[in-house]
Formats: structure tokens, sequence, C-alpha cells
């Protein structure tokens, strides 16, 4: 009998008895490796990857880096380079700890599609059921005057957002830390992100703001997957980390993913930029998750490896089982990875899919082969983070990879390179 084999019959009694939660090790096995010719690459082609980023890290645009690429379940690439901390000069390790900021929304995206197939969370419901002080927002309308001048006219919403607009980020929410008006101000002037405050308190601030768009009529990014946080707190009655270990994390094996790392010894894991590298946008720079807070952001607040993510991303590859447990429905993942936002809904010039690109619920949709420019078929689907994180699941090949580093200024122009790369060395 094999080791798997036996985990699965026995993971019943473990769940009745409380002990799998004590023991990740029984479900959370290294992710195999195989030989890259048999995977379909070029092993000289991957190796191009490697140089590429080593010549970044000597060149000191980034300390370091964690790259995997993972094709039919195997590992066909792992590799990690640099420092993970250039105060310390340790070395990167495949085991380092990233904040891996709007990584987070992938994740918890998934966990409200599961409240969803249980019936415990409606797509079509207004969020006000969650949280009624979003029943009566307003909308900020800018006014130019004859002098040039702008103000803000509050008007009504044309209808309230939906558990379905958290998702795809059609809410009406913005963030403010980067584009420029007059709501964005006000977000910044509110200090929207500023303080230690209960996920409740936060809500309740944005509940004083206006929206920057008419819910439903626009994509722009956002605290929307922070609010979802919220409304799955609501609808289950834990706290979103208590849900997310319960639910994901501990039934993945994901041991080191968490919204902080009070641990001493994990602390010593944790991957760290350049000291001037450390602003994403207007008043927002990467923050210390040692400092243990009330706040567990759903939209960017977790810490993890490169190996937890790819268990996590292994789930949805195949379909939304992983070791012989089932997390989603193929068909609720293909809900997912749809587009979302048709030809009715606007986007707006800092529309970060970008071409060819559609949103579905979580992740950015890849439509055409073209128009985008880096190689990757229709149907892939992707999100990173502003640390410079960056993860794409690409099932027409069987493939994902997840890319882990800690450089806000690199992490837009790293990404096509990344991608472009890895197509280059897949030789069927």
């Amino acid at each position: 009998m094999t080791f798997r084999t036996l985990a699965r019959r026995l993971r019943p009694w473990l769940f009745a008895a409380g002990f799998l939660a004590a023991v990740p090790a029984l479900v959370a096995q290294p992710l195999p490796a195989g030989r890259p010719q048999e995977l379909g690459f070029s092993p000289e082609r991957l190796e191009r990857l490697g140089q590429w980023m080593q010549g970044e890290v000597a060149a000191r645009r980034v300390p370091g880096a964690v790259v995997l690429v993972v094709r039919k379940g195997k590992v066909a690439y792992a590799q990690a380079f640099g420092e993970q901390d250039p105060g310390t000069s340790r070395p990167m390790a495949r085991d380092s700890l990233f904040r891996i900021y709007s990584m987070t929304k992938p994740i918890v995206s998934v966990a409200a599609m599961m409240l969803v197939e249980e019936g415990r969370l409606q797509l079509e419901a207004p969020v006000s059921r969650y949280i009624p002080s979003f029943a009566n927002l307003r909308v900020g309308v800018e006014k130019v005057d004859a002098s040039g001048a702008k103000s803000l006219e509050l008007v009504p919403m044309r209808r309230q957002m939906t558990v379905q607009d958290l998702l795809r980020h059609t809410s009406g929410l913005t963030y403010g830390f980067f584009g420029d008006s007059l709501v964005k101000k006000a977000y910044l002037d509110a200090g929207v992100g500023a303080g230690d405050f209960t996920s409740a308190e936060f809500v309740e601030k944005l509940a004083t703001l206006p929206l920057h768009y008419q819910p439903g009529s626009t994509w722009d990014y956002s605290y929307s997957t922070d609010v979802l946080g919220r409304v799955l707190e609501v609808a289950t009655g834990q706290s979103l980390g208590s849900l997310l270990q319960a639910r994901l994390f501990t039934p993945l094996g994901m041991k080191d993913t968490s919204f902080y790392v009070p641990e001493a010894a994990r602390q010593a894991r944790i991957a760290e930029p350049f000291p001037e590298d450390r602003s994403f946008g207007a008043g927002a720079a990467m923050g210390d998750p040692r400092v243990v807070q009330k706040f567990e952001s759903g939209g960017g607040g977790l810490v993890s490896t490169a190996d937890d993510y790819a268990r996590f991303l292994l789930m949805l590859s195949n379909g939304g089982v992983l070791d012989g447990r089932r997390y989603l429905g193929p068909k609720t993942l293909e809900f997912m990875t749809a587009d979302h936002l048709g030809t009715s809904i606007a986007t707006t010039p800092l529309y970060l899919p970008g071409p060819g690109y559609g949103f579905g619920l979580g992740f950015a949709v890849r439509k055409v082969n073209g128009e985008a420019a880096y190689t990757s078929p229709a149907g892939e689907y992707y999100w990173g983070g502003a640390g410079g994180t960056y993860m794409w699941v690409d099932p027409r090949n069987s493939m994902f990879v997840v890319f882990m580093m800690q450089s806000p200024k690199q992490r837009v122009p790293y990404r096509s390179i990344l991608r472009n790369m890895v197509y280059a060395a897949m030789e069927r």
C-alpha cells in the first residue's frame, strides 16, 4: 500500500480525531520532480531563465527570487537565486517567506466560491445583506466649473453592489494609492489603510467614503476583496484567518501561509527588498508581517512560500482536487476562470489585466492567444502581488508557474520576461 493510499484511507478518521492540523506532513508531500525533457522542456532553454535571473541579482536590481515551474503535476524547474535579505546577506531559499499581497485575492475568492457551492453565500446577493452600512452608499461624480476647479458631487447608487461585484472588481470601490481623482484623494485623506483595526472597523470606514463608480459599471482595482473577506466572516461566524486555515491551508498542507509571522523561527525566513524599494504607491509601502495586527486583509495580507502557493495552484490545475480531496467543483472553477466583464463593463486606463484579458472571479483570464505582449494561450489565468510575487495557470499546457521576489519596482517588467522565457523553453 502506498503512503498516499494510506493517507487517503485514514483521512476521515484523522479529521474526526482532530489530528490533521497537528500533522500537516501527512497531506503535504513535496511536489515530485520530473526531468525537463520528459515534461516537454528544453533543459538548456530553461537554464536561460536562471542565467537571466542571476544577472538581475548580480546587477543589484533585486536581492533574490524563487522560481517554480510545474507541468503535469511535476516540478520541471525550481531554483532560488540571490539573497533572502540584503541586510543580512542570508541566501534565498526555496522555503523563504514572501509577502504575497494581491496573490491573497485568488485564495479568498476560492474560499468564497466554496461557500457558494454550499449554499451559504449568493453571488447575486447585495453586499448590504452582510454589511448593512453598504445599503446607502453614494457615488462620487467629478464636476468642473468654468474656472477649471473640480468638485465632487455625491449621487445615489443606481443599484447595490453584489458579492459578484466584489469578486470581479466591479463594486465601485477603488484603491487610493495609485491614480489621481477626487475619490482616490478622499481615500488618502481618510487614511483608509492606516491604523490597527478589525475587518469590521475597516469596512465601516469604507462605508463613509464615496464609491468611485456605479456598481456593476466599471472594472477598477480596489478594496473589493477586503470587503469580501468581511462578508465571509459574517457568513460563517469565523475570522477570515480561521476560515482560510480550516478550509484551505491545513488540508492543502500550506503550512507556511498566514496573515502574520509571530514565530521567531519563521521570521528568520522572511524575504526583504532593498531598503529603497519598498513603496508601491502613494502612502503605501511594504509592511512588516512580524508585527501582528487585528486586520486580516483578504485583498493583500498573506505571507507564503513558493511551495505553499504551488499546492494551492496544483489543486486548481487539477480541477479543484488535491490528494483525493475536492475543494471546488470543476464547473465552479470553469465559471471562476471565465470572463465576467463582457462588453457591457467599462475598464479604466489603469486596467491591470491588460490587452487580451478579461477578468473572472479572482483572476485575470486570457481571452485570445494574441494582443498581450507575452506568450501564453487563451484560457490561462493569472494574478500578482504589489511586492513582486506572480503566478499563472495554463490549463491547455497542464502547467503553472510561481515567481516569488520582493521588489515593487520590478514587479511589472519581470512578468513578461519570465513568461516568454518559460514558453520559449517549451518544446511540446
